[in-house]
């Protein structure tokens, strides 16, 4: 028994084309709209973080802040005022406030010895200028200095008599100091 291929006929011909054409339209237009959108992402700017200062820890600020009664850093002061000054901390930081303005409340509370820095204003400026100003004078000094010496000790050098040959030995000294070798050679 034989089977007969069904034959279409061109209404149905017309609609399977119409039907192709549109399925391959419509992942065109997918395809289209997917590199659309991973062209806008990739080139898109990144997303502003949610807050434009970052919040405050306490490890951050033991390590810039002082102990007002041992003078040692609040990361390591173990005296009872260091834990007053980390509880107070500890509830700035929980208001919300950043790292500057929590040791703001610091020095207005403390005064300014509870900082680890000193602020770089007035004669405290001097503490951050003078160690570079004495190492450049320092660089400074040795880049004239040093040539002179070498220039000393080049032109001494040139001056200086040639050495003298040693005076020849007395045969007496001579044969002493042969026995001498001989009895350390064994």
């Amino acid at each position: 028994m034989t089977r007969a291929t069904p034959r279409l006929g061109p209404f149905a011909l017309t609609a399977l084309t119409a039907l192709t054409a549109l399925t391959a339209l419509t992942a065109l237009t997918a395809l289209t709209a997917l590199t659309m959108l991973l062209a806008a992402s990739t080139f898109a700017p990144p997303a502003r973080a949610a807050t434009t200062h970052p919040r405050a820890s306490l490890t951050d600020i033991e390590n810039d802040v002082m102990c007002t009664s041992c003078r040692e850093s609040l990361a390591v002061a173990q005296s009872p005022q260091a834990d007053s000054e980390r509880g107070y901390i500890r509830g700035l930081i929980a208001q919300g406030l950043t790292k500057q303005q929590i040791e703001q409340n610091l020095v207005s509370q403390y005064g300014e010895a509870v900082l680890g820095k000193p602020p770089a204003s007035g004669f405290n400026l001097s503490v951050y200028i003078l160690p570079p100003a004495i190492l450049l004078a320092g660089l400074a000094s040795l880049a004239v200095t040093l040539p002179r010496w070498r220039r000393r000790t080049r032109a001494a050098a040139a001056n200086a008599p040639a050495p003298a040959s040693a005076p020849p030995l007395d045969p007496a000294d001579a044969e002493r100091l042969e026995d001498d070798l001989a009895h350390f050679r064994g």
